[in-house]
């Protein structure tokens, strides 16, 4: 059997986080098998549907590296493939015109509640309001006693009761199919092998099973994966942190990275938690997906992040890391300067976008000091040691680690002080603070041009 798996977004907002790891599970089990991934755009709700949401998914399956084996397919360019689905039903009585509106619908679901009473549909209502030239709605007839089975490859067989499935409409009175009608179809036409989706769907499988049987088609394996919480085990949202894959490449994760993450929400092997994709796409299956919820957790994830900062080539940091000086209006080039920046600071930043917030001062002048570091370290008694510091970096010809630190040496010998009395002054005249890389590497990566002048600056503060 050939594997087919695919991704159904709606494009009605941004690509979510647990939307992405729904396509990430059903793009690595289809490059497991040596099957085919494909990216389906559910876009038949018309009112909400927007390209610009649709051009946003698409954009993050790219940055996460999903790629998929066909031009996307949508929803919308095929409604006539589902009315003549509807209409054999019709043919067939296995469906029935419904002419009743949303309207009158809505004055019985308030007529039950005000009496008590469980709302279901009744078959009767049907002909309300019938008229040759009145729009109508197909609706599917379903039986009133009986089980539904679906047979999931993670949950097992789990067993929906007729009596609670009303007949629901497949085919809207504007003509288009409504989202169980269409997903069935589609899923059947495009060959879909295998349904892996969120266990919030399990109700409309059961439905679409309905559709599979009356049209006396094929259906798909089925496995429902748990839902993402928080940590307080409530259903993922904005309060437990960004939501959506776009928020996390502009907080500045590395793809890999969210990749990585959100696989783990619900899969494993073994104790291994860090993993290449060539490893994900070898080691994936269904069997080690686990029943119960994944818990969230953004220090993990900040984890998984910093550990791909602190291990990809710094190359690929300093091409990542790039626009997003630009942005802040740095003049920088992925020079030998950058890559040194980068080196120091991958150990101790979580995200681009906190290395580039500890990074600024590498690339501007123009940074302001902390206050409070300024009024403790910028002292007058500071100026004859920041001069014989001057002197010493001045006087070298060779400005690298070693002769940075041997100068250092030689003030700390004349003025009988301890290095850190003499470094923590420096380090908050050349970058504002008291938390940086070590000061020579510091100095090495200034430069004795920069290094110089901000030394000047720090001592003409000094006699305020």
């Amino acid at each position: 059997m050939k594997i087919v798996t695919r991704f159904a977004p709606s494009p009605t907002g941004v690509l979510h986080i647990g939307g992405a790891r729904t396509a990430i599970f059903n793009w690595l089990f289809a490059r497991n098998n040596g099957g085919n991934f494909i990216l389906r755009i559910e876009d038949t709700d018309q009112a909400r549907s927007t390209k610009e949401s649709e051009k946003e998914i698409l954009e993050s399956m790219k940055w996460l590296g999903l790629d998929w084996d066909s031009e996307p397919i949508r929803q919308s360019e095929r409604t006539e493939i589902y009315k003549e689905y509807a209409n054999k039903l019709l043919s067939e009585g296995k469906a029935y015109k419904c002419y009743v509106t949303p309207e009158q619908l809505q004055e019985k679901r308030k007529e039950a509640q005000e009496k008590g009473e469980y709302f279901k549909y009744k078959r009767e209502w049907a002909e309300i309001g019938a008229a040759p030239d009145k729009p109508f709605a197909i609706r599917l007839a379903t039986e009133d006693a009986g089980k539904v089975l679906v047979q999931d490859l993670i949950r097992g067989n789990i067993e929906f009761d007729l009596k609670e499935i009303d007949d629901f409409v497949i085919l809207r009175a504007d003509g288009f199919p409504t989202y169980n009608f269409a997903v069935a179809i589609d899923d059947f036409d495009m060959g879909i092998s295998h349904v892996i989706r969120g266990d919030d769907h399990l109700t409309n499988t059961s439905k679409q099973i309905l559709i599979y049987d009356a049209l006396d088609l094929g259906k798909p394996k089925f496995a429902h994966v748990s839902m993402i919480l928080g940590e307080d085990k409530a259903k993922l949202s904005k309060r437990h942190g960004a939501t959506s894959v776009i928020e996390y490449k502009n907080d500045g994760y590395l793809p890999e990275a969210v990749l990585n993450y959100l696989v783990r929400l619900g899969w494993s092997f073994g104790d291994q938690e860090i993993f290449t994709k060539d490893e994900l796409i070898e080691k994936f299956n269904l069997e080690s997906i686990g029943k119960s919820p994944s818990i969230f957790n953004p220090e993990k994830f900040l984890w998984v992040n910093s550990w791909y900062i602190k291990n990809r080539p710094t190359e690929e940091i300093a091409e990542k890391i790039m626009p997003l000086l630009k942005e802040r209006g740095y003049k920088t080039e992925p020079d030998i300067t950058l890559l040194k920046v980068i080196k120091e600071l991958r150990e101790r930043s979580e995200t681009l976008n906190e290395m580039v917030e500890k990074s600024s001062y590498f690339f501007t002048n123009d940074f302001e000091y902390d206050e409070n570091a300024k009024n403790k370290f910028l002292t007058e008694d500071m100026i004859p040691i920041f001069q014989k510091v001057i002197e010493k970096l001045t006087n070298l010809e060779n400005f690298t680690h070693d002769p940075i630190h041997n100068a250092f040496g030689k003030v700390m010998d004349e003025t009988e002080l301890k290095l850190g009395k003499i470094a923590q002054p420096v380090r908050v005249a050349l970058t504002g603070g008291t938390k940086s890389p070590g000061i020579f590497e510091v100095i090495e990566i200034l430069g004795k041009e920069k290094t110089i002048e901000r030394l000047n600056k720090a001592t003409r503060l000094c006699s305020r």
